[in-house]
């Protein structure tokens, strides 16, 4: 009897889908890159949770390792341990509203003089809420009365105060005989954006100052509708949950519903995967016949893409094993015989 070779079986296995949207999955080669107290280990299996210090980690306490990201969620090409931040996500002031209404072309100009107490004195009105830098809501209304063929007046109210570039002088806007914005405030658009005033939002935050994109809104003859209405503030947010995209990104989800990158999960792959030592518990280690670690962002070069919610099942079908080796008993038996 002589022994040809040991081989190790590093063929795809079948991808189950799980409850958990931190197991992950690799579809492809590659392996996971773990560290044990700094020491890299390489590993397939996927199955990772939040420690108490907020790292990735698996049952065995080994870090999944990734590219970092910086407090802006920028990833940057530094390898670390990826670790989330329990940290509330700091508020940002409300700087820009995009407005796309429908204002109707069929509608009468009010005859009153305008009051936004009185709503006889304007043909429709919007509100949206905004932040200050201290995350606090306000309440923004925008009123919309018509004046002639064609042309608009837009009222700027926050928290019932005129907050126009100069009080009590609204902004205009001009359509073409099409319905689409031409002007505003008498220049040709784009960019078509009004200005408020800068105000202080009297919570002790800092001073605001309100620009409307307009570009979007449209004089047809149809019912007053608002298609779009947006703006770019959000007041403070906890963590509320994980997702990791197939690009290995880790996003964090809060409560204010942003997300911010906390590190991006890297692949490793070797020249020669059966020079790996097998450490057990499913980890391998380099070595001289592997070949260096080639590290790299899933779906980069010859790695595969990582699956959330996800884990790789054993490449090994443990029946077909099983009658093999009573076939191979057989065999035995027949020629001892």
């Amino acid at each position: 009897v002589k022994l040809a070779a040991i081989a190790q079986q590093f063929t795809q296995g079948n991808i189950n889908f799980t409850s958990n949207n931190l197991d992950l999955a690799v579809n492809g080669q590659g392996f996971f890159r773990l560290s044990d107290n700094g020491t890299i280990v390489y590993s397939r299996a996927g199955a990772f949770g939040i420690d108490n210090q907020g790292f990735l980690s698996n049952s065995s306490g080994l870090h999944l390792t990734g590219y970092l990201a910086d407090a802006a969620g920028n990833i940057t090409g530094a390898l670390g341990d990826l670790q989330l931040s329990m940290a509330d996500i700091a508020p940002n002031a409300t700087a820009n509203v995009t407005v796309g209404v429908n204002l109707n072309a069929s509608a009468t100009a009010p005859l009153p003089a305008f009051d936004p107490a009185n709503a006889a004195s304007y043909n429709n009105a919007t509100s949206t809420t905004v932040y200050d830098s201290l995350g606090t809501t306000h309440l923004s209304t925008m009123y919309y009365r018509k004046t002639a063929a064609n042309t608009w007046e837009t009222y700027l109210y926050v928290d019932g105060v005129d907050r126009q570039a100069a009080a009590g002088v609204p902004d205009t806007l001009g359509f073409t005989s099409l319905g689409a914005l031409t002007t505003v405030n008498g220049a040709a658009v784009p960019p078509g954006t009004t200005t408020s005033a800068s105000f202080n939002p009297g919570t002790g935050a800092a001073n605001m100052t309100l620009t409307q994109d307009y570009t979007q809104t449209t004089q047809f003859g149809s019912p007053f509708g608002v298609n779009t209405l947006a703006q770019d503030g959000y007041t403070t947010g906890r963590l509320s949950g994980v997702d990791i995209a197939d690009s290995g990104v880790v996003f964090a989800r809060y409560t204010n519903s942003q997300s911010r990158a906390q590190g991006q999960v890297v692949l490793t792959n070797f020249a020669n995967v059966q020079g790996l030592r097998p450490l057990g518990d499913t980890n391998w280690t380099e070595t001289p016949d592997s070949g260096v670690a080639l590290t790299g962002a899933p779906n980069t070069a010859s790695l595969g893409v990582v699956q959330s919610g996800a884990l790789e099942d054993s490449n090994v079908n443990l029946t077909e094993q099983l009658v093999a080796m009573i076939t191979a008993q057989r065999n035995f038996q027949a020629n001892a015989q």
